[in-house]
């Protein structure tokens, strides 16, 4: 898995960081401020209508691949929540598109992109799904095809946009990539989805509905709500102190999402398989000091290298965006942090603990939130990044705590049995 879609990523990376310096160099902070909103509605849409089933499609249909009655009622209850996300999500786009346009780009002006977004919004979901069917199938040859096509396709054009310096166009190939996305996975994979989609028989039934509530509670409050405090932080900025900032503030932020993404692989490959069968104390530290050996150490060196080279990256990536050096020492603090905490957070998911991955996903984000506006005044741009180190230090300490104490209750449990 690891040797087909790391070179999916690094071009991914290469293509997106080649972008960026693009949008930088021709189009400044605005044009890096604006597409970041774009990309944090694109990323609230894509969780929200399918109503966070992604996991849980990814999950039961690896367990039920071979019972054709329980797919026939799994993609029944996948269809219902997918047409109440989808009418929800375009219902909203459409009849207040103009605020909107007003609150995400700060100008009525783009209304008509907003009016675009509540028509792909049916293929956003449907796209959504069917990655689940194929992950939950482990066909990761196939998804790494139809990730590299589709990403070579969209990234084409707005490639194209930029050459022809239509930053509208930027825009529109941004929202219209899940409508390529599902295209492409369609043309590949449209003859294994027939054979465990009975579309025929699809009923408006949610027969699993319970199944999916949890796996919709932590998409939620994981996707929709921190894609939504991403948005008002930049909004803030941009209140509070300028656009310029706004945007300075959006390529820190697509910096770190963009080496950050290397870590869910792994952590989704090794930690969670490897926490779902530890049961006792002493085993548990054990695969800790494992990752913690191995993993973190490896990030952490990456990170410095970020570090000690960042006025060569910001050269290279945003040229002219000087004033994210002061920047990086924060993000970086706080994404390593973040790194030791996510470790200890896929516990929670191994282990199906919803109610402690709601509640400490809960708590970063607000405090992300509340350190934004606290620093702002005081600190400018550089006080959100200290408040997303600070929030991390508090994250880390209260899931470390929680999960010591599940490990520990866990274990006097198995003593006593």
């Amino acid at each position: 898995m690891t040797s087909l879609n790391a070179p999916v990523i690094v071009v991914r990376q290469v293509i997106s960081l080649f972008i960026r310096r693009v949008i930088a160099e021709n189009f400044g902070e605005s044009g890096i401020f604006l597409q970041g909103q774009l990309r944090s509605l694109v990323q609230l849409l894509t969780s929200f209508t399918s109503l966070g089933i992604f996991n849980g499609v990814v999950k039961y249909i690896s367990e039920f691949r071979k019972e054709e009655e329980k797919l026939n009622q799994l993609f029944s209850t996948t269809f219902v929540f997918t047409a109440i996300g989808s009418i929800i999500s375009s219902i909203v786009l459409l009849f207040w598109s103009t605020s909107l346009s007003v609150y995400l780009f700060n100008d009525p002006g783009y209304r008509y992109l907003i009016q675009l977004m509540a028509i792909i919004v049916p293929f956003v979901s449907l796209q959504r799904v069917f990655n689940g069917v194929i992950n939950g199938l482990s066909q990761y040859k196939k998804f790494a095809k139809i990730d590299l096509i589709s990403y070579l396709l969209s990234s084409s054009l707005t490639i194209l946009f930029l050459y022809l310096d239509n930053f509208d166009g930027v825009l529109i190939s941004i929202a219209v990539t899940p409508f390529i996305q599902l295209v492409i996975l369609l043309w590949v994979f449209y003859g294994v989805l027939k054979d465990y989609i009975q579309f025929k028989d699809l009923k408006f039934k949610a027969p699993m509905a319970k199944l999916f509530v949890a796996f919709s509670m932590m998409s939620f409050f994981s996707t929709v709500v921190l894609s939504t405090v991403e948005i008002e932080i930049r909004n803030l900025i941009l209140r509070r102190i300028s656009e310029n900032d706004a945007g300075i503030w959006s390529a820190m932020l697509d910096l770190s999402k963009n080496y950050m993404s290397f870590s869910a692989i792994l952590f989704t490959m090794y930690v969670i398989p490897k926490f779902a069968i530890v049961n006792e104390r002493k085993e548990f530290f054990k695969e800790m000091g494992v990752v913690y050996k191995t993993i973190i150490p490896m990030f952490g060196a990456g990170m410095l290298f970020v570090y000690f080279f960042r006025d060569f990256i910001i050269d290279l990536i945003f040229p002219g965006f000087d004033e994210m050096s002061g920047l990086f020492k924060w993000q970086l603090l706080g994404d390593f942090i973040r790194l030791i905490g996510m470790v200890l957070s896929y516990y929670f998911i191994s282990k199906k603990l919803v109610y402690h991955f709601v509640f400490t996903e809960i708590l970063s984000i607000g405090l992300f939130y509340l350190f934004a506006h606290l620093f702002i005044d005081t600190y400018g741009v550089e006080g959100v990044v200290i408040g997303h180190l600070i929030r991390y230090i508090v994250y880390l300490i209260v899931v470390f705590a929680l999960v010591l104490h599940y490990v520990n209750k866990s274990s006097k449990k198995k003593d006593t049995a």
